[in-house]
């Protein structure tokens, strides 16, 4: 027979147990119970290359230059943050960066970071969030953006044998979750999907867009979710724009990306800063 005090700390243990496995199961419930299922969570505590990795490309003739590894400070991991930014380095220099046809980016001033989970985190349908904030907005050329983009883009970095596929076909589609166009006014963004015309870089940047008024220097969570053949697009959990039955013309995996760019060569006041709390995918359980 075992003596009464390891019976009792047998007995205390259980129970112990016990009400880990129910906080536990609470927590799963806290999760699931809206019905979607968090299948990547990316919460900046560190920067995790298992999750993102650069993407040095031109595009959109943006005047600023896609550089490796944070440097000049513009991806920075710190305090739980993610801080992208465009900074004006004083002196141009050379970039290195390509467009998908060869070309080289002219020498330019600005220098910026952009992350893609590209070949990292690639999803079908479910819902996108990522919640951030800037730290300043409205200034002619400010071209910051959260989107996602077919998983077989024929843009830099080619690193599979399927990526082959011309933006915006499918395979290459894109939705834009949020954008800021500072030239156009502050405190503003737009959301929307782009629409395929069928052809390789032939793409509708507008018809199936909107803009909404939003306090971009404060944190928000901005969303695309799958809702049978329906995008819908949320702030704050709160659906403001929907793409009706567009959400089938892309079934394939999609990658985020999140950047800052500079789209003219207007004077820019300090450094642009991006800051992302977090960034995560759920599926439909």
């Amino acid at each position: 027979m075992k003596p009464i005090s390891i019976i009792i700390s047998l007995v205390f243990f259980g129970l112990l147990l016990s009400c880990a496995n129910d906080s536990e199961n609470n927590k799963t419930e806290e999760v699931t119970s809206n019905g979607w299922t968090v299948d990547f969570f990316d919460d900046f505590e560190t920067f995790n290359p298992e999750n993102w990795q650069d993407q040095r490309i031109w595009v959109n003739n943006e005047a600023q230059c896609y550089v490796p590894n944070g440097e000049f400070g513009t991806r920075e991991v710190s305090d739980g943050t993610l801080k992208l930014k465009v900074i004006n380095i004083g002196e141009k220099r050379p970039c290195d960066n390509m467009d998908k046809y060869g070309k080289q980016h002219p020498e330019t001033e600005y220098v910026a970071g952009r992350l893609a989970s590209k070949n990292k985190k690639e999803f079908v349908k479910g819902k996108w969030t990522a919640r951030l904030k800037l730290h300043g907005n409205g200034e002619a050329s400010m071209f910051p953006a959260w989107w996602i983009l077919g998983a077989q883009n024929n843009e830099s970095p080619v690193q599979e044998e399927n990526e082959n596929i011309c933006w915006p076909l499918t395979g290459s589609g894109e939705i834009d979750i949020f954008e800021h166009h500072g030239d156009h006014q502050k405190d503003h963004f737009t959301t929307g999907a782009i629409k395929s015309l069928g052809e390789c870089d032939k793409g509708d940047w507008w018809s199936l867009r909107k803009g909404f008024d939003a306090s971009l220097n404060e944190y928000h969570d901005y969303s695309v979710e799958w809702e049978g053949s329906d995008l819908i697009y949320r702030l704050d959990d709160k659906e403001i724009y929907r793409n009706d039955s567009l959400g089938d013309h892309y079934p394939e995996p999609m990658f985020a990306i999140l950047n800052y760019a500079k789209i003219t060569d207007s004077p820019m006041t300090g450094d642009w800063v991006m800051e992302v709390d977090w960034v995560k995918h759920e599926y439909w359980k």
